[in-house]
């Protein structure tokens, strides 16, 4: 049986891969510090759906805090996977030394961990945002993004590079996985789908920055499930590793459309406030996904309306 650590395990996507993992046999070690960012009680009705799991412990725990980890999480695992981060792309602008704190300090504390406990493999949740504002899609790996426009963006592609510098110093092994845009049951409050679905059943106009041209890779969560567990069992597999690879769905979905996709699903009555483009915002996300396809064997399978469905389900029933 793997023992594996998850970061944010009681986050969006990481309650989905911890359940996930804990399924398909895994041992599982979880750690969240339940961020203000949105309210506890959401991440606690995440654990909830896997906590009482016989293979599964978690510690409520700081990544900031360099004493507690190494007290916490001083044995060896077979691979850490690193979704805990300070999320947001606009609120990291008003605040980025919270978002150099929580991501880049966080991520030196739990390298520096690995090196001492002989932890070897790490799969790292990046972000499409390392991209920047590329006009020419899709977007492939072997891109220049020395560009980032937001300093979550810049958080992210300096924790890739602090990666590489273990990788090149102690030999640790590396998949930095640059997530596009994951939407799906228990997605955060504050990104658009959930957003945009409450306000329609409430009966409230759903702000739309810009015109509505702007486009993102929609990807479902089971679907980058499946390929984080596909880069773990990689790197179970091959030794010498360091590597950035997307996970989107190479498929670009303006907001125009998404708009009216939920307002569709959701069978409410639409109404649209346009807003100007907000700063650090990109005007599309479109991934390439033919390294994750030829390395890992992934393939998103899930269409932007069954995706939504199964969104629309879980917010009636929560």
């Amino acid at each position: 049986m793997s023992k594996v650590l998850v970061t944010g395990c009681a986050g969006f996507i990481g309650s989905h891969l911890s359940q996930t993992l804990l399924i398909k046999g895994y041992q599982v070690v979880g750690i969240d510090n339940f961020d203000p960012f949105y309210k506890r009680e959401v991440k606690e009705a995440n654990l909830n759906e896997f906590k009482n799991h016989p293979s599964f412990t978690f510690h409520e725990l700081d990544l900031c805090d360099e004493t507690t980890v190494r007290e916490k999480l001083s044995t060896k695992f077979d691979c850490i996977v690193h979704l805990a981060a300070k999320a947001g792309v606009r609120p990291s602008i008003d605040n980025p030394q919270h978002y150099i704190d929580n991501n880049i300090s966080a991520s030196r504390i739990l390298v520096d961990l690995m090196r001492d406990t002989g932890s070897k493999k790490m799969v790292y949740a990046s972000s499409s945002s390392v991209y920047g504002n590329m006009s020419s899609t899709p977007w492939n790996e072997a891109k220049d993004v020395s560009m980032p426009i937001s300093p979550y963006a810049f958080t992210k592609k300096s924790c890739e590079l602090l990666n590489h510098t273990y990788h090149h110093l102690y030999k640790l092994d590396f998949i930095n996985l640059r997530l596009f845009t994951v939407f799906g049951p228990r997605q955060r409050p504050d990104l658009a789908i959930n957003k945009f679905t409450r306000l329609l059943y409430k009966q409230k106009p759903i702000p739309m920055f810009g015109d509505g041209s702007t486009a993102r890779d929609y990807t479902f969560v089971h679907d980058t499930v499946s390929g984080i567990i596909k880069a773990i069992e990689y790197l179970k597999n091959n030794d010498g590793v360091f590597e950035n690879i997307n996970l989107g769905n190479n498929t670009p979905v303006k907001l125009i459309d998404l708009i009216h996709a939920i307002a569709e699903v959701s069978g409410q009555k639409l109404e649209i406030e346009q807003l100007p483009m907000q700063p650090g915002d990109v005007n599309i996300t479109c991934a390439d996904i033919s390294k994750a396809q030829r390395l890992l064997g992934y393939a998103p399978t899930t269409p932007l309306k069954e995706g939504l469905r199964a969104f629309v389900d879980w917010y009636l029933k929560k």
